[in-house]
């Protein structure tokens, strides 16, 4: 599990293609401290395992699925990623709690820089914006940020970025038509899914044919 708040802006040093996967390998810095085979660590909000360490190297084998399904398989060496280690219970949990199982990947539609701050649309496929809400948490390459804006009829999502966010994750740099990860809020999901289920059951229906609510 995962908080959302990006521990580091780390560099791709090596791309290595295998048979069904390809092994990625970042520079961690003093992320790599301590850091065991076999650990979670979420790359661009993505959930890893680490496969190898060799000093402040850090190697990750990602899956083809997980190449198409996210934005890892766009990544070239001196890619900067954001990179946060799992929490650990106890810990305080700045953003919001992530699975590392990315939704889907998203497009930057529009950016609009200003005086300390960065504001940026994406457009999401619809069928992910019945769990989106307008002061809701939303994770974007990892990041916990919260929604600014939503437009409903346009698919689109806006998210405001302080000074601080601009300079320590990806989101500080991207550009239109960038792919990003997106992971939605799984609490919102689920209740907003229990609930569909809830209504589309005939029993239910029936309760409101008699009650009228």
């Amino acid at each position: 599990m995962f908080t959302g708040i990006a521990q580091g802006l780390c560099t791709v040093e090596e791309l290595q293609d295998q048979v069904s996967l390809r092994r990625i390998t970042l520079n961690l810095g003093s992320l790599a401290k301590n850091l065991s085979l076999g650990a979670s660590v979420a790359v661009n909000g993505t959930c890893l395992t680490v496969t190898g360490v060799d000093g402040d190297n850090v190697s990750f084998d990602v899956i083809r699925e997980s190449l198409e399904t996210t934005n890892l398989g766009d990544l070239k060496v001196g890619s900067r990623v954001n990179v946060e280690r799992s929490i650990k219970f106890g810990e305080e949990v700045g953003g919001h709690v992530l699975s590392g199982h990315i939704s889907d990947v998203v497009r930057v539609a529009h950016i609009e820089d200003g005086e300390n701050e960065r504001n940026i649309c994406f457009s999401v496929p619809q069928r992910w914006m019945k769990y989106l809400l307008h002061k809701g948490f939303v994770a974007l390459d990892g990041a916990s940020l919260t929604v600014a804006n939503i437009d409903l009829e346009a698919a689109t999502v806006t998210v405001s970025l302080i000074p601080e966010t601009i300079k320590r994750t990806t989101l500080g740099t991207v550009t239109e038509g960038a792919r990003v990860n997106l992971e939605v809020d799984s609490q919102t999901q689920a209740v907003v899914d229990t609930v569909e289920r809830l209504m589309e059951s005939p029993d239910w229906q029936k309760r409101i044919d008699r009650t009228g609510h």
